[in-house]
């Protein structure tokens, strides 16, 4: 249901195939859209249209890598500028950072909404991190070039009982710091009040911010102008009710590239009588939402690497450089510690 479409989007047809690579494409593995007749949005006009991501034969872009923390990564981006990824997770049980009297219980991290962030090679290589304390969970994050730099979209204001985001931060990654949410230096951007569980993600090629939220028992997105939003006027380019989840399933991140907002969804493996057993598969699926109806336009299983142990889905993002690839990634369990391994899907 899209509650408000004000441009006009020219949908082309979406290739989310399953199945092992172009055969599974020639034999009907294709999900098409109708196309839309009205004219792109300008900022679509002058580059090739993106949005068809075949679900199939996927490559790695990371290896089975540890975070600055032992937890396992809630969500990650590209640095597409500078050829890195970061990602956010929350802190470490039993870590004392500084100002704090005493080492702080995992499960008190969770409630207060106290994030790590952790900047990578495209290799694995750990280049810094830094902590945000009372920031939110991290279902989802944008990172944007500036400068030699970067500056982390998260979301903010961690609710004192969930611990989830009611709002929307901009902030510089500086690498060994902590940064506490009431501090005067952050910016709270609240477009959507009373709504809970914000997490943002960026389209940096169309310029747009996606605010993932819940209003009551509904999930939602909105999508903004980016310098709109920056600037405070906060009226949407669209807003919808996300449809495409299943019963059971976790939602697990979402970005927004092109014309569509891709979501991830699904859960870990468990034993046999969890439901979701190795065997299976895994429940890992991507949506492709269209912007101009709020329909699912596509939806398939990701089947890739799936001897990882655990397998759970974390993370969905769009790698821009040096063609575009939508990435999905997945926290395994080795002793002590989590890692992350992502791959990813292009055109």
């Amino acid at each position: 249901m899209v509650d408000n479409g004000r441009r006009g989007v020219s949908r082309r047809t979406l290739l989310i195939a399953g199945g092992a690579g172009a055969a599974a494409v020639a034999t009907g593995g294709v999900l098409a859209t109708t196309r839309d007749p009205r004219p792109p949005v300008s900022h679509l006009r002058k580059r090739r249209a993106a949005g068809d991501f075949v679900i199939a034969s996927p490559s790695r872009v990371l290896g089975r890598t540890a975070l600055y923390d032992t937890t396992g990564a809630q969500s990650f981006a590209f640095d597409d500028a500078h050829g890195h990824l970061y990602t956010v997770q929350q802190v470490q049980d039993g870590l004392r950072l500084p100002g704090e009297p005493r080492a702080v219980r995992y499960a008190d991290r969770l409630r207060r909404g106290d994030m790590c962030v952790s900047k990578l090679s495209l290799a694995g290589a750990l280049l810094g991190h830094m902590y945000l304390r009372g920031f939110g969970h991290g279902i989802s994050m944008g990172v944007e070039p500036s400068g030699a730099g970067v500056q982390l979209w998260v979301e903010s204001r961690a609710h004192p009982e969930t611990g989830y985001g009611r709002a929307v931060a901009r902030v510089p990654f500086t690498d060994g710091t902590v940064l506490d949410s009431d501090s005067p230096a952050v910016r709270h951007h609240t477009p959507l009040p009373g709504t809970v569980r914000n997490h943002p993600a960026l389209d940096l090629a169309g310029r747009r911010v996606l605010i993932s939220h819940w209003a009551g028992k509904h999930h939602r997105y909105a999508v903004y102008g980016m310098d709109d939003f920056l600037a405070g006027r906060y009226e949407p380019l669209y807003t919808m009710r996300e449809t495409a989840r299943h019963k059971g399933e976790a939602l697990q991140g979402c970005a927004l590239h092109g014309d569509y907002i891709y979501q991830l969804t699904g859960n870990p493996y468990t034993d046999g009588s969890g439901g979701n057993p190795p065997e299976s598969g895994g429940n890992t699926f991507a949506s492709a939402i269209a912007l101009g109806t709020g329909k699912t336009a596509g939806r398939r299983r990701i089947t890739a690497a799936p001897s990882l142990p655990f397998r759970e889905p974390e993370g969905i993002a769009v790698q821009l450089s040096p063609t575009p690839r939508l990435c999905t990634g997945f926290s395994t369990k080795t002793a002590g510690r989590r890692e992350l391994s992502v791959y990813g899907f292009t055109e």
